[in-house]
């Protein structure tokens, strides 16, 4: 791949911060270091944030391509939730169920030591917990949102995690065309992305750990990394490299980039909020299965986003350029729900790759024989698995048993993606069922019985 010249991820949070990122090349690495870290998102960082504090004594390097946070980390929806892709799987099969409430236990847990650090590390993430809203927008997902919630309590949650929100409250808190009503979690922050991994990168910086920006690694090997500035040694090399896995010759086919788009308004006045709502800056979406995501930010604007695509070969675009048509259609769905945004503007329309697995579930492992270790595979969900990934895998490095080193993440590696044409055609025949699964649903206002349940069955 080759890795852009220019800093700018094409964001609004990297365009809205402080100071613009200015990394440069290194002037020479190190001949070796303890622990190498290839990846300097979020996983990479709260891995070396959690092992320098298991162990002070150890020297731990991390090597980024671009810069800090110019990946999925710093373009994403700034969603810090208290749930991933395939926890709701474990919940509905009885023989995983146990774990599964232990895994969703822990990333309730999550959200607030995503804030509890924040705040004593003094990282201005714009950091909000003001939980989150899945909207029935068609009437025949009230019942099933109700069902959900109920099946929650069943398995010992409370209203103080999840509650339904009749028609009324939740047009109070979120004014969208249609609102037949809402499931609620508190267990969901807003931030701005881009604020919390540079913060991140300060703080670790801090500790002793040395980040080299503009310095990509071309290949993961056991005990050492190779790149472009030459050799480093290590006794541990772990893989944080989540979509752009693929860079990585050794790795291939074992995350499939699949991209997400989203767009930001100009800043909204009170009047218009108060007729749209969030007034905690709750996140929200709809259900629908080509996914939707919205926050407000702390300057009131209204960032949205919607999943892409996938592009054959599993190419990778640094950038996407804001022309791009798909984000026509993220900007459409926007107004769409929202017609009081008619007379206002979007300036800000990026896009960015998130990695997932044939599982389509989070994994961390750890090899203490060859010295290597990975986590990832988020599916568009990680700003807050990346920080109970990244203690597992500190905890697993430092030779640490705890609970969450018992937790269903730990070695459930997935096999590779076929190669193409076959992994394109499979990823293009699941988004084309479930764009006729939506389009039928929201042109019928009544549940897909096949499509849906095919979709289902297809992503597990």
């Amino acid at each position: 791949m080759d890795w852009p010249s220019s800093q700018d991820n094409g964001s609004f949070w990297f365009d809205s911060l402080p100071q613009a990122p200015n990394a440069k090349p290194p002037d020479r690495l190190p001949y070796q270091v303890d622990v190498a870290i290839i990846g300097g998102g979020y996983t990479g960082l709260w891995t070396a944030y959690y092992l320098k504090q298991h162990r002070p004594d150890l020297d731990i390097a991390v090597f980024e391509a671009v810069t800090v946070g110019f990946g999925a980390s710093g373009r994403n929806g700034g969603w810090c939730m208290g749930l991933a892709w395939g926890i709701d799987g474990m919940l509905a099969r009885p023989e995983q169920r146990q774990r599964g409430i232990e895994l969703l236990k822990a990333m309730h847990d999550t959200v607030d030591e995503v804030g509890r650090v924040s705040q004593a590390e003094n990282i201005d993430c714009h950091y909000a917990k003001g939980g989150t809203l899945n909207v029935a927008t068609l009437p025949f997902r009230v019942q099933q949102l109700k069902e959900h919630v109920a099946s929650l309590h069943a398995l010992g949650f409370t209203d103080d995690d999840y509650r339904w929100l009749d028609e009324s409250e939740a047009r109070e808190r979120l004014a969208c065309t249609p609102n037949h009503g809402a499931a609620y979690s508190t267990h969901c922050a807003a931030i701005h992305p881009a604020r919390l991994v540079r913060g991140l990168a300060e703080t670790v910086r801090k500790q002793g750990v040395a980040i080299y920006e503009q310095c990509p690694v071309l290949d993961l090997e056991p005990r050492r990394v190779r790149t472009p500035h030459g050799m480093v040694k290590a006794g541990i090399v772990l893989r944080a490299t989540e979509g752009y896995s693929d860079t990585l010759p050794s790795q291939r086919r074992q995350l499939l980039p699949i991209y997400s788009m989203m767009v930001a308004t100009e800043p909204l006045p009170e009047s218009v909020w108060d007729q749209i709502g969030l007034r905690r800056r709750e996140t929200f979406g709809d259900g629908r299965r080509l996914v939707i995501y919205g926050q407000r930010t702390l300057d009131n604007r209204f960032a949205f986003g919607g999943r892409a695509g996938y592009y054959f070969g599993s190419k990778m675009k640094p950038v996407i350029d804001p022309a791009e048509p798909l984000l026509d259609r993220v900007e459409a769905n926007l107004r769409g729900l929202f017609p009081v945004l008619k007379d206002y503007s979007v300036t800000h329309r990026w896009g960015g790759l998130m990695g997932t697995s044939t599982t389509w579930r989070p994994c961390v492992s750890f090899d203490q024989t060859r010295g290597i270790g990975m986590a990832g595979g988020y599916v568009g969900e990680g700003v807050a698995a990346s920080n109970l990934a990244g203690r597992i895998l500190a905890d697993l490095v430092a030779g640490r048993k705890t609970d969450l080193t018992r937790l269903a993440w730990v070695n459930d590696t997935a096999r590779r993606w076929v190669p193409e044409p076959l992994r394109w055609l499979g990823v293009k025949t699941i988004r084309a069922i479930a764009t006729r699964a939506d389009r039928e649903e929201f042109t019928t206002g009544k549940a897909s019985k096949f499509w849906g349940p095919l979709y289902a069955r297809l992503i597990g």
